[in-house]
């Protein structure tokens, strides 16, 4: 009996294993791995372009932070990390942005069931080109589905069993037409987009949702907060309802793999890339090429 095998073609991907580096998408985990079969898995992304690796020593320290809240060991420190990924970088040409993916998972379960064994930790780190483009614009429309609260998932943690949730709004939200979906924490309270996290801005004042716990406080968020608060805007952390998002003037997101992107349509009324949002493209870039 021959192995079904993926159809899928990777772009060019450098991985850090165990012995050292091998190239494509090489295989981890066997049928066996906890965390490929009951999810034991964190994760972190950051990019390279440009010859810069903006925050990705932060990236790289809260890897280690979502093993620490799941339960692994973190047993990579921060600058081995650091240096691994500029390893990695200089395997590549230079000309294609590339996505900086570290990853820890449990190898072994206890006793053979649910609980994993975080003696078992394991960890790799991937590299891959993934073009950075500019953003043309999203719609968006308001998920079915919602965050969970702490009690219920391991939300301090940038774990892989917490996307499956965001995945199903996106494909709920694609079923209708729409390219993303506002996800709601229990209370109704707007938490972020399926993949992003999102800010609003309404007569001159820029908003997000308030770190709740529901959902990950993304890096890039709080790097466009203190860029958009020393550029001289007010940038308000609050509880935001949907119809704020309704009746904003401008809604764009944040996230590690296109930073900033405008969100062009919400339900049925169409929106601009607007001048906040603009602003926010040049100090993102600004602070990249300075290298602070």
């Amino acid at each position: 009996m021959s192995l079904i095998k993926s159809k899928v073609t990777y772009s060019r991907t450098w991985t850090y294993f165990q012995d050292g580096w091998h190239e494509g998408n090489v295989a981890l985990m066997g049928p066996r791995t906890h965390g490929a079969w009951l999810g034991s898995t964190v994760f972190d992304g950051a990019r390279a372009f440009e010859g810069m690796t903006p925050d990705l020593d932060l990236h790289c320290a809260r890897v280690n932070r979502s093993a620490e809240a799941f339960m692994l060991k973190p047993v990579v420190p921060v600058a081995q990390w650091l240096a691994l990924a500029h390893e990695g970088i200089a395997r590549f040409d230079g000309k294609t942005a590339l996505y900086i993916r570290p990853m820890y998972w449990a190898e072994n379960g206890m006793g053979g069931g649910v609980k994993y064994d975080p003696d078992t930790t394991q960890w790799c780190l991937s590299l891959y080109e993934a073009p950075l483009v500019e953003p043309k614009g999203t719609s968006v429309t308001l998920s079915p589905f919602r965050r969970p609260t702490r009690e219920t998932a391991p939300l301090e943690a940038k774990a892989g069993c917490l996307y499956p949730n965001n995945a199903r709004a996106i494909a709920e939200a694609n079923s209708r037409g729409f390219d993303n979906a506002l996800m709601c924490d229990m209370l109704g309270n707007v938490a972020e987009l399926a993949n992003a996290n999102v800010f609003l801005v309404r007569d001159g004042i820029v908003q997000t949702s308030v770190a709740n716990g529901t959902f990950l406080s993304g890096i890039t968020r709080a790097r466009m907060i203190g860029l958009f608060r020393k550029a001289g805007l007010s940038v308000e952390e609050t509880t935001l309802r949907p119809a704020d998002f309704l009746a904003a003037d401008e809604i764009f997101s944040t996230g590690n793999y296109n930073k900033l992107a405008p969100v062009t349509q919400i339900e049925t009324r169409k929106l601009e890339a607007g001048p906040v949002y603009e602003l926010g493209r040049k100090l993102y870039m600004e602070f990249a090429r300075s290298g602070a």
